[in-house]
């Protein structure tokens, strides 16, 4: 086990109506908030009322900025950041799903930098300060209720990268699972694979004596998947999405990842598809993660016959560590398939055409530098090409 520290303030606040609480649970930490949210399913569901409702209750200003899509834009950021500085807001209270909440650290973050909040992002630059985020979550997939992290993608370049901060940990996180209800399945498939993602990054590790993450990865991994098909099948089942919910949370909070090397490979290989293509990144994940999978295993063969038993239920094929690991790594791909996820970049819409020039962004050689990615595997750009090939 390696060193860590670990840190985790965010408040979750979880349950029925908790939405309507948050004018009183923001009322000790701002006179003026910034209302940041996506499209207008908030205002079809009734959401947006209610919290406004809640909000002039307890005698809290606000301005709004909607807008967000997913793979959240910089050049909303930056129009939020003006807005902020313009109006005196002391609080950004993003409702909404991840892209919702990581555009509200970004702007949290670019309210105190002076600059281009881009170069944060480009640079890895530290960052001392950033307004308070508060968030009510309507879909579960990014862990962003918890996490300290945050991804913007800048459209002029296509570049789509990730920064964190604990300064982007949120201080209040409400998350009723009734508010998960009308979502479409295609954004709980691609929430499901995005977790569980969250979940792989810190899961697949060279790190040895780390039997009790190593067992939390496992029984967070097995809720998603015993839960994941139940809201598919029925939306309205509340005691399914409160399990997903908070799978979701302890996914992306840090807390699977202490005192492991950690990967995320597979999340810099998407952020190029989703950077280029636009594609939803859970979608983008499900294609992507099977084929690191297939490409990486022979480096820890132990590791991913340690999946397969405990988290795909393989069962057969003890003698034979390389069948036990495929078995595992098919049965991940069958899951993904029941839940309606893509299988292949062809289904995604992307061709051959970009696949090296995404490797070699992914690594940073096409800026001058190659940084392998991944820990349980150091992957060059080539191998990154041949993953994608992979997905084809």
């Amino acid at each position: 086990m390696m060193n860590f520290d670990f840190y985790a303030p965010a408040r979750i606040v979880f349950g029925r109506d908790t939405q309507q609480k948050i004018g009183k649970l923001l009322k000790p930490h701002a006179k003026k908030v910034l209302l940041h949210y996506g499209g207008g399913s908030i205002k079809k569901t009734g959401l947006y009322d209610q919290v406004v409702a809640s909000l002039n209750e307890h005698g809290i200003a606000f301005v709004e900025l909607g807008g967000v899509v997913p793979n959240p834009r910089l050049s909303l950021v930056h129009e939020g950041i003006e807005l902020c500085k313009k109006e005196g807001v002391d609080l950004i209270l993003a409702v909404g799903g991840g892209s919702a909440i990581d555009s509200a650290k970004a702007i949290a973050m670019g309210v105190y930098y002076e600059g281009d909040v881009w170069e944060v992002y480009d640079k890895a630059l530290p960052i001392n300060k950033a307004l308070p985020v508060a968030i009510i979550l309507t879909i579960p997939a990014a862990g962003s209720e918890s996490s300290g992290d945050t991804v913007i993608t800048k459209e002029d370049t296509q570049r789509k990268y990730g920064y964190g901060s604990p300064h982007l940990r949120p201080l209040i996180s409400i998350m009723n699972p009734e508010l998960f209800f009308t979502l479409p399945p295609d954004q709980i498939a691609n929430g499901v694979a995005d977790m569980m993602s969250h979940v792989f990054e810190r899961y697949f590790t060279n790190t040895t004596h780390v039997d009790l993450t190593d067992a939390l990865c496992e029984a967070t991994l097995t809720t998603i998947i015993a839960n994941g098909p139940a809201v598919l099948k029925d939306p309205k089942n509340y005691d399914a999405w409160a399990e997903i919910g908070f799978a979701g949370t302890v996914a992306h909070n840090g807390l699977l990842g202490m005192g492991r090397e950690q990967d995320w490979a597979c999340h810099n290989m998407e952020h190029e598809l989703s950077a280029i293509y636009d594609v939803a990144h859970g979608a983008g994940l499900a294609v992507v993660t099977p084929a690191w999978m297939t490409y990486v295993y022979k480096d820890n063969i132990d590791m991913f016959a340690q999946f397969a038993v405990k988290v795909m239920g393989v069962t057969k094929g003890f003698r034979d560590k390389e069948e036990l690991v495929l078995e595992g790594i098919e049965r991940l791909r069958q899951f993904y398939r029941r839940m309606g996820l893509p299988q292949t970049l062809s289904e995604l819409g992307i061709d051959e055409s970009q696949l090296e020039t995404m490797a070699k962004r992914a690594t940073g050689i096409a800026y001058g530098e190659e940084t392998p990615l991944g820990g349980l595997k150091k992957l060059r750009w080539q191998d990154v090409l041949n993953i994608y090939k992979l997905c084809k």
